[in-house]
């Protein structure tokens, strides 16, 4: 009887020092949930920014019958233009020294483009491929000067709380050294603003959503020839993706709800004292691997 008296303070802390095991492991448990159900923050994410290539329609929505697509699509011979190797060198070589000469021109001169050149160079922009040949982009051409200063000031208006309070001290730092800020005066001197908007789903007749498949690669693929596309006509731009600014300027120039801003280009000519920093880019080795 003594014996086991003597033991029972023993045994005591023995259960309880399982019973803090037990409980520890739990609450960490809980804790391991509660950190991965967290989402992560990140104040500067715009909602019409985001991947929307994971975007899928509620089966209810999606007409699984007709998708506004002809399932006859005849198929034609193709007929491709082939160059010699010396010529194809040649124009790869060319090309490449074109785009080479593409900068980020922040000083835009007022002189009037061509409409005419606008009209082709996003024409050419639609010959883009598309997930199921959906086409998911439309091209807003601005003109109007008071439309042109009501989207400089909704931006402008943005853009300075994104460097003051959203972008964070290590965005804002490495912005510094472009001599970036939120004062935009292309978006009233450019003679063109293209805002591109992907369409994140599309209208059938009947009213249903179709769906836009690989919309944001799509879009993102148009941008890039749209790029090239004002580079060979001897045009400037600088690409803006002004953060949280979609939904006010989707309302001002009156677009649909299936439509999320994704890159606003201002385009002209530079201004003739125009700068731009002292950059350089990777070389080849830097930026392609041969397996």
């Amino acid at each position: 009887m003594a014996l086991f008296s003597s033991l029972t303070p023993v045994f005591i802390a023995i259960i309880c020092v399982l019973i803090g095991v037990i409980l520890k492991k739990t609450n960490g448990g809980k804790e391991k949930c509660e950190t991965k159900s967290k989402p992560l923050s990140r104040p500067w994410v715009d909602e019409d920014l985001k991947d929307g290539t994971d975007h899928h329609l509620e089966e209810e929505e999606v007409d699984e019958e007709w998708q506004g697509l002809d399932e006859n699509v005849a198929h034609v011979p193709f007929s491709a233009e082939r160059y010699s190797e010396a010529e194809m060198i040649k124009r790869s070589q060319t090309f490449y020294e074109l785009l080479n000469k593409r900068r980020s021109v922040r000083f835009l001169s007022d002189e009037p483009v061509p409409r005419e050149v606008i009209d082709n160079v996003i024409r050419t922009a639609g010959t883009s491929p598309s997930g199921a040949h959906t086409e998911p982009w439309t091209f807003v051409l601005v003109q109007d000067p008071y439309l042109k200063h009501k989207i400089r000031e909704i931006v402008e208006e943005e853009e300075e709380i994104n460097y003051k309070k959203r972008m964070g001290d290590r965005w804002v730092n490495d912005l510094k050294r472009l001599r970036t800020n939120w004062i935009k005066e292309y978006l009233d001197t450019a003679p063109y603003l293209i805002l591109i908007f992907k369409q994140v789903y599309g209208q059938l007749p009947n009213g249903k959503k179709k769906t836009h498949y690989y919309n944001e690669i799509s879009v993102s693929i148009a941008c890039g020839i749209l790029l090239a596309a004002l580079q060979n006509a001897g045009l400037y731009t600088v690409t803006s993706t002004p953060l949280n600014c979609g939904p006010q300027l989707r309302a001002l120039l009156q677009r649909p709800a299936n439509e999320k801003l994704l890159l606003l280009l201002p385009v002209g000519y530079p201004k003739k004292d125009a700068t731009v920093p002292a950059l350089t880019r990777k070389p080849l080795e830097d930026i392609m691997v041969v397996m």
